[in-house]
Formats: structure tokens, sequence, C-alpha cells
């Protein structure tokens, strides 16, 4: 990975690490305690992983053109 070239990029690299790092299982130990909260906890990650995806991909046009994710925008 190269140095940061703009804010965007940053942000983008910033999300796809929380994406792939960050460990919720003992969150949901505490949260999903039945089938029903199980139920609710895996939708509220579902919301937040697509919150997230969009976030990603609104960034990807912003991209630098070198940048091996880099997509123009439509």
């Amino acid at each position: 990975m190269n140095r940061a070239r703009n804010i965007p990029e940053v942000e983008y690299e910033l999300l796809k690490h929380l994406l792939s790092a960050v460990d919720i299982t003992p969150l949901e130990r505490a949260m999903a305690t039945d089938e029903h909260s199980k139920k609710r906890f895996d939708s509220g990650v579902t919301n937040i992983i697509n919150l997230i995806d969009n976030m990603i991909e609104r960034r990807l046009h912003r991209l630098p053109k070198e940048h091996s994710d880099y997509k123009a925008k439509e």
C-alpha cells in the first residue's frame, strides 16, 4: 500500500479494513442471547454492512486512477 493520496482514499481503505478486521463476536455473544435477539442482531449487522458497502462504492470514482480498485463514475 502506498501513501495516502487523498481523503476519499483513506476513507475507502478504512472502511474496507473495518469490514475485514473488526471481530463482532463478543458483541454478538452479549446481545444475541436467544433466537429472537439473534435474528435482530443479524438484521442489524446486515444493515450496517450494506451501509458500509454503499459508502465504499461511493468512493471508488474518487480513488486515484492508479489504485487497483478505481472505477470511473458512470
